[in-house]
């Protein structure tokens, strides 16, 4: 099938072939996929980024011709970042791929000095540096960027610009890693994961150091963390029950 990539900062992928179904996930700039169907407006697909699927509109994408090479050189370093496409400016999010690329009619110029997530080791300086760039960033289901992000695409983005590919949603990156027995033995970098009254995980967050975690719950913002979950300490209660924690790096 043809491949195709964003063209437009970010672009909402739906649960259906309608501006009204839900937003499931976003495609950021640069990013590509593949289409496995199609409606009069819309095209299904699946994202190169984690294979997640999804309908997105067709004029936020251009098809890329067959050969076309797409090479991500790194990562906007900046909460909004400015850039040139096709002649025409454009502002990227934070951890918007920065794109090459050889036979496709796709010209873009990104002049500010991006993150290369090769030469960016994974320290506890340098995760609490990322993470907290997307600090304030407002809750939206399905969101993956400082326009608006999810629990799930916070943790995604965070760990993409250190060059871990995370799946999407919170259930999925549950299976990466190894467990942690406790809450005490946890490091900065390690995933909690919390689960609802059904035991089914529906929240994660990431332990920035012993007691304290990064999470997007209305905004991403800092919490207390405990063995019985988060507390919220501007709510003064427990907000999130606790259910393992992993180790990715």
């Amino acid at each position: 099938m043809a491949e195709v990539i964003c063209v437009v900062p970010v672009a909402p992928i739906r649960a259906e072939s309608s501006h009204r179904a839900e937003m499931v996930s976003q495609i950021l700039f640069g990013e590509t996929a593949t289409i496995i169907g199609e409606t009069k407006d819309f095209y299904q697909i699946q994202m190169h980024q984690d294979d997640y699927e999804g309908w997105c509109q067709k004029l936020q994408l251009q098809i890329l011709p067959e050969g076309a090479s797409i090479v991500t050189k790194g990562y906007t370093a900046n909460w909004v970042n400015p850039a040139v496409f096709n002649g025409q400016p454009i502002q990227l999010p934070l951890g918007t791929p920065i794109v090459s690329s050889t036979h496709a009619d796709f010209d873009f110029t990104y002049a500010e000095k991006g993150r290369d997530p090769a030469n960016n080791a994974f320290t506890p300086a340098a995760l609490e540096i990322v993470a907290k760039q997307f600090l304030g960033t407002a809750y939206l289901w399905g969101g993956r960027s400082v326009f608006g992000i999810d629990c799930s695409g916070f943790v995604q983005m965070v760990f993409k610009l250190f060059n871990y590919k995370l799946p999407r949603d919170a259930y999925q990156q549950a299976e990466e890693g190894f467990d942690v027995p406790f809450v005490e033995t946890s490091e900065p970098g390690d995933l909690a994961f919390f689960d609802n009254d059904e035991g089914r995980i529906t929240h994660v967050g990431i332990v920035t150091e012993p007691g304290k975690i990064i999470h997007a719950s209305g905004r991403v913002k800092i919490d207390h963390l405990d063995s019985q979950g988060i507390y919220d300490v501007e709510l003064k209660k427990y907000t999130h029950k606790l259910r393992l924690i992993r180790r990715i790096v």
